[in-house]
């Protein structure tokens, strides 16, 4: 029988403010696998990442002086760490944004280089660098925040831009993630979904999180302008190959294939000419490319409308996630990323796998 799972959030600002919604699991291989996985997060006690969860809300307490100021204490954790790898960088909210067009989005020359030292000092899953190597567990947990601040602070530009010159289309999503989470391996009957679903996105949608370090194929199509794909290119290239209790949920209008949206259908045919000019089939689910759909958000029944901006600013109101329940198993999450402990709480919980990856150079 499908399954539901029910997801509490309270207001990080005034705590005994709460709301909450359902989801209703499809019936499919995916989803069931996922729903198991889910519960066995839930009864582990595992802690919830709340420093990257709702992402892309215009109005939101994580505002960018307090990521601009969580990004700094980060920089300056690596460079007191390291003698032999400094950032100079001093992030502002006027120097995130660009200044060549107005409203201003997200400068990009900045972000692009954060992120590269983000890459430079974690490395991959299969190959972390040295630099991660030798990093106390604080500097760890630092070069962490490197990647989640940064994707942060370009989702909340684009979405205030975004506010301001067409608010339908602001893009809010939830991304749902434990700290150290199990993986389990992506069996060929999941796999089989990527073909069903696509790149398609729908208001309330839950889609499996992509739980390892890594670009996609769509990812370097549409953030590298379709290159041609050199060796370096392709090492860089990852295909989806775990799944875990986590999940994400989209928070944004319907954008699907073939329904009314000219720029997704132009967009989804030129990826998939430049796959076959790539080598790469487009209909082989190994290549992993779209989004795995697990569930549904009920919408009506849940926040008593279906339009996007009423949901938006009753979800903008609640952007921590305080339980979830699935079933007969439930976890409470009474912290929050306010409280004034809290960076140590999640460094604490981080502990035994920064220890276990640590290497004496």
């Amino acid at each position: 029988m499908p399954s539901k799972v029910r997801v509490v959030l309270r207001n990080p600002l005034r705590k005994q403010h709460m709301i909450d919604y359902d989801i209703q699991v499809f019936d499919t291989p995916m989803a069931r696998d996922w729903y198991s996985a889910l519960q066995d997060l839930l009864r582990s006690g595992r802690m919830l990442e709340k420093n990257y969860c709702f992402m892309g809300f215009p109005n939101t307490a994580r505002d960018l002086p307090y990521l601009c100021s969580q990004l700094n204490q980060a920089v300056a954790t690596i460079n007191t760490e390291f003698d032999d790898y400094h950032m100079d960088e001093h992030f502002t909210p006027d120097s995130v944004r660009a200044t060549d067009y107005a409203p201003n989005g997200p400068n990009h020359e900045v972000l692009n280089r954060l992120h590269n030292h983000f890459e430079c000092l974690q490395g991959t899953v299969e190959n972390l660098s040295p630099w991660y190597h030798r990093a106390g567990i604080a500097a760890k947990y630092a070069i962490r925040q490197l990647n989640n601040i940064c994707h942060e602070m370009e989702t909340l530009i684009l979405s205030q831009r975004k506010a301001v010159t067409d608010p339908f289309w602001v893009r809010p999503s939830q991304i749902t993630t434990w700290l150290g989470a199990e993986r389990h391996d992506l069996k060929p009957i999941h796999r089989q979904e990527f073909l069903l679903n696509g790149y398609d996105r729908v208001l309330g949608g839950v889609y499996m999180h992509w739980t390892q370090i890594g670009k996609t194929l769509f990812e370097v199509f549409r953030d590298e302008g379709a290159p041609e794909l050199s060796e370096t290119v392709c090492q860089a290239i990852t295909h989806l190959q775990y799944y875990s209790g986590e999940f994400d949920i989209e928070w944004g209008n319907d954008v699907v294939y073939g329904q009314g949206h000219p720029w997704h259908d132009a967009e989804q045919q030129a990826f998939r000419k430049w796959l076959i000019k790539s080598g790469f089939d487009p209909q082989d689910p190994e290549l992993s490319l779209g989004y795995l759909r697990l569930g549904q958000v009920q919408l009506v029944e849940s926040f008593g409308t279906n339009n996007s901006q009423s949901i938006w600013d009753i979800l903008g109101q609640h952007l921590d996630i305080y339980r979830i329940e699935a079933g007969d198993v439930s976890q409470t999450f009474d912290y929050c990323w306010t409280d004034p402990d809290y960076q140590q709480q999640q460094i604490d919980r981080l502990r035994p796998g920064y220890q276990y990856q640590r290497k004496t150079p």
